[in-house]
């Protein structure tokens, strides 16, 4: 089934989308927003479940769908965890600034804890005071899980997910180096993230979702250019029951919790990148220097994927970069 948030609120309301993307119904009785859903997972599944089948059917009539209507499926969350699973992208990056990576990375995986209490919405503006702070969007595939045991391990890890997202995790590129250098991560370089207008049951995903991975590409255009659309699956070298279980060695996670791949890259650089500093990266080694720039105000960018027949699974992340005025 498929999932969305209509803007009301801090939490949003929760409609049932048709598979088309076309039309909604209200979630009704069964729970107001997705965090609620979430919370009684077990016994709103089914029922919102029900609604769907109603709703495709035609069973139900239900209202025009618009992504502009919608929040983030949760416009806010308990806990935002974005990993690095994509290890070629973090080596190609660091040998182009000519620093080693340590094996270590091969074996266990980068996270961070991401700003969780204000999503913004799939078709709302990225808002950034400063050009100079290096706009750059992140393609990447996230999963939502339902409360999972503190030292769950991968092989059980699998079981606790129960929806995805696309994400457009904003980074401000000329703002990392300097809070990496102070040794705690990133906070300031880390502005608010953008989901897809949707969050999809696995089922949706069909053969694609196999390994613990999403095996489809990720599509991202900037001022409608193709920028990349390199194969979720195909190089991710911690699954999300891996990715689950790293974030949860020493902690238990709450009903709600986002866990994010990283930005979706292949070691084959032909279909493309899922961000503007791989590009650059790239650009280091070939020629020296870098030649494309970060993103500017007034730019647009677009993240979507769409199933073997070429039909949008999640919606599109589609937003503008706006000069923030304090």
């Amino acid at each position: 089934m498929k999932l969305a948030s209509l803007k009301d609120g801090r939490d949003g309301r929760l409609v049932v989308v048709s598979k088309d993307l076309k039309r909604r119904t209200p979630a009704g009785d069964t729970a107001p927003t997705l965090q609620a859903a979430l919370d009684d997972w077990q016994d709103s599944a089914p029922r919102l479940e029900a609604l769907y089948r109603n709703l495709c059917n035609r069973v139900i009539t239900g209202e025009p769908f618009d992504a502009a209507e919608c929040a983030s499926p949760l416009p806010r969350a308990y806990q935002w965890a974005d990993g690095s699973a994509y290890v070629n992208h973090i080596e190609l990056v660091r040998k182009a600034r000519g620093a080693e990576m340590p094996e270590s990375f091969w074996s266990e995986p980068l996270m961070y804890q991401g700003g969780s209490d204000e999503f913004i919405g799939p078709c709302e503006d990225i808002c950034v005071e400063d050009e100079a702070w290096g706009i750059d969007f992140e393609a990447e595939v996230t999963v939502i899980t339902d409360d999972v045991p503190m030292g769950v391990k991968a092989k059980a890890a699998g079981a606790h997910i129960k929806l995805f997202m696309l994400v457009n995790d904003v980074s401000l590129r000329n703002l990392i180096p300097g809070e990496l250098a102070k040794g705690f991560g990133f906070f300031q370089s880390k502005p608010s993230s953008a989901f897809s207008p949707v969050a999809v049951t696995r089922d949706e995903l069909g053969g694609a979702w196999r390994d613990g991975k999403v095996h489809l590409p990720l599509h991202a255009t900037l001022n409608d250019t193709k920028i990349g659309s390199p194969d979720a699956g195909v190089d991710m070298t911690f699954n999300f029951p891996e990715l689950i279980s790293h974030a949860a060695k020493s902690r238990p996670l709450g009903a709600g919790c986002i866990i994010g791949s990283g930005t979706v890259s292949n070691v084959d650089r032909s279909a493309g990148s899922c961000c503007l500093a791989e590009v650059r990266m790239l650009e280091i080694i070939a020629d020296g220097k870098a030649k494309t720039p970060f993103m500017k105000f007034g730019d647009r960018v677009r993240i979507e994927m769409f199933d073997a027949d070429g039909k949008s699974i999640f919606g599109a992340i589609d937003q503008k970069v706006k000069a923030y005025k304090p």
